[in-house]
């Protein structure tokens, strides 16, 4: 069994994200300790800011005209997009950044997209079992002063669901900065109760992919 794990959160000690992710992984591995897993940090380990243009160059440019540089983003490509075909099951645990889109997930899905494997139709990742772990520092929900300012989760959606077409759990964790922003401590019973629930979604889902990857 193979699950491929991407981390988005630049931080490795007390994010929020890993946490969340680290529940769903310790329950698909739960009874499989020998079970692989590709790590892909790009929170940490951020791709070069400039492979994308350089694939998508390379891709208008006859292979024996291509650059070192082009040659190498499109090989970079190839690279990250066979640890998504290699495995059976995918993570992803993506914070929510200044409202948006953390700069490093969306490089690492524009470098992907431009392999021509994820082009095909059906897509190859079609049907895939996957989790997508979001955590926000604070509360977006309905009634919220910020409803709706969450411009991330909607767009990685689409990417996972109707670009690559994976078979696709989400678990949401909210009011993470609660204990940590001191404004926001009136909330904490509100914010307990939360992460419980975000938790134990996490679990479920964990064992959805176990069993998806069984059953594959």
């Amino acid at each position: 069994m193979t699950l491929f794990r991407l981390d988005a959160s630049i931080r490795h000690e007390g994010s929020s994200s890993r946490a969340l992710a680290d529940l769903v992984e310790a329950t698909w591995r739960d009874g499989r300790p020998d079970a692989t897993v590709t790590r892909r940090h790009v929170g940490t380990e951020p791709l070069p800011a400039d492979a994308w243009a350089l694939a998508v160059s390379a891709g208008a440019t006859p292979p024996d005209q291509q650059s070192s540089a082009q040659r190498a983003a499109t090989q970079l490509a190839a690279t990250l997009t066979d640890e998504l075909l290699d495995a059976e099951a995918l993570l992803f645990a993506v914070p929510l950044y200044n409202f948006g889109i953390s700069q490093h997930f969306k490089t690492w899905v524009d470098l992907v997209l431009t392999d021509a494997r994820l082009k095909a139709d059906p897509v190859p990742l079609a049907g895939r079992p996957a989790v997508l772990a979001v955590v926000r520092g604070g509360a977006y929900g309905a009634g919220t002063p910020r409803e709706g300012w969450d411009h991330a989760t909607g767009w990685t959606r689409r990417i996972l669901e109707d670009v690559w077409h994976l078979d696709l759990r989400v678990v949401e964790s909210e009011f993470t900065l609660v204990g940590v922003n001191p404004a926001l401590d009136a909330f904490k019973e509100m914010a307990d109760r939360m992460h419980a629930d975000a938790d134990a979604l996490a679990r479920q889902h964990g064992d959805f992919l176990a069993r998806a990857s069984v059953n594959a």
